[in-house]
């Protein structure tokens, strides 16, 4: 018999609902909060909008924001000694898919013993974590819902991957007016690095009905509307839509899990220190690629949630199409088409692959692979597409 678990926090969505973190935090029975927040959205004055609100429901606060764009394990480990000092009580993350990383890092620390390479991998976090509450600033990493996150390893300099229901957050709180102050370029990287999440969810061998129905959901909403989004800070229907689909991204691969295209980028991030959403949308259509003979009725359907009209065409034909609707969309918002402007060296590529078989997401990936078939994939990656010169 199949057995399959379905994991989401408490979601609160709506314009203005930033207005809800105090009464959340102190309903979780929080009285001294620990606020992670990201200096993007402390420049546009989210943050003291959020204190506000926490004052109002008479809660002291810590603001910690001693991390970096791809959150170090000297960093969270900091960050976990600051919360035990402070004698906070619970977590509050305002930003992007690194600030919520830390917050969940350093929630994992301030109640467990050891350093955050302790926890690596899946479900090793033994003691319950102080609560969480997550208000997102961008419409992509889906953190906000995830029971993953990803901390670099300074060391041997890879993003580890930490999953556990645990990183689930108790409260999610998605006000889409943040959206309206994130850059194009933001925007463009946190987007397709939620169609990455939607695609492998879809295409994942954990996924079930009820993933797939967000996943697809999600890919719809990007195809969409991720154009728009990009193209103007002030369309508010757009970043509606998006926080929308980073939401039903989040919810199907925190439960589906994702594939090789996502354990890939985590290695090119750990080592290059560049927006993972960026990564993981150049790898996306070479990954689709290689897995494509796995699900081609699922890859049909994609290219049909995307807008295809593939009545007319095979089923081949048609999954052939979503990969070519997923390359026109990143280059419409102005992602890179290869791995070689990224700035990785072919010389890298042996060590990238190895540590990509070990990543927890390619547990789930739809098609084997070893580490010669990865390495084709990365070495096709570097070379800019014959019809993208």
């Amino acid at each position: 018999m199949y057995i399959s678990k379905f994991v989401t926090p408490e979601i609160i969505f709506g314009k203005g609902s930033l207005n809800q973190v105090g009464e959340c935090c102190s309903r979780l029975g929080s009285t001294r909060v620990f606020l992670v927040a990201d200096r993007g959205v402390m420049e546009h004055g989210w943050v003291e909008k959020a204190l506000v609100f926490l004052r109002e429901a008479g809660l002291a606060y810590e603001i910690w924001s001693n991390f970096s764009e791809n959150p170090r394990d000297y960093e969270v480990e900091a960050g976990a000694l600051h919360y035990n000092d402070a004698g906070c009580d619970a977590v509050l993350a305002v930003g992007g898919g690194s600030a919520v990383d830390a917050a969940k890092a350093v929630a994992i620390l301030s109640t467990n013993k050891g350093r955050i390479r302790d926890y690596e991998g899946i479900d090793l976090i033994a003691k319950p974590l102080p609560p969480l509450i997550v208000v997102p600033s961008t419409a992509g990493s889906g953190s906000e819902v995830s029971q993953f996150a990803m901390i670099v390893d300074s060391e041997r300099k890879i993003k580890m991957t930490i999953i556990s229901k645990s990183l689930v957050p108790d409260i999610s709180i998605s006000d889409p007016l943040i959206l309206s102050t994130i850059n194009s370029k933001v925007t463009a990287h946190t987007g397709m690095e939620a169609l990455s999440h939607a695609v492998e969810a879809y295409l994942s061998l954990a996924a079930t009905d009820l993933t797939d129905v967000h996943a697809l959901r999600a890919i719809k909403l990007i195809a969409e509307n991720l154009r728009a989004s990009v193209a103007s800070q002030v369309n508010e229907a757009a970043k509606v839509a998006m926080a929308k689909a980073s939401l039903h991204a989040g919810i199907a691969f925190s439960n589906a899990v994702l594939g090789l295209a996502h354990a890939m980028t985590h290695q090119v991030g750990g080592l290059l220190d560049l927006p993972i959403g960026e990564i993981s949308a150049v790898l996306l259509p070479f990954v689709m690629r290689f897995n494509l003979i796995s699900r081609v009725d699922k890859y049909a359907a994609i290219a049909a949630a995307m807008g295809a009209h593939t009545g007319a065409m095979s089923q081949r034909e048609a999954a052939e199409k979503a990969i070519e609707m997923v390359r026109e969309l990143a280059r419409d918002v102005g992602i890179p088409a290869s791995l070689a402007e990224l700035g990785l060296s072919e010389s890298v590529i042996p060590e990238l692959s190895r540590n990509a078989v070990k990543d927890a997401c390619f547990i789930t990936n739809p098609r084997d692979a070893d580490v010669e078939d990865i390495m084709g994939i990365f070495r096709e990656a570097l070379a800019i597409p014959e019809g993208e010169r």
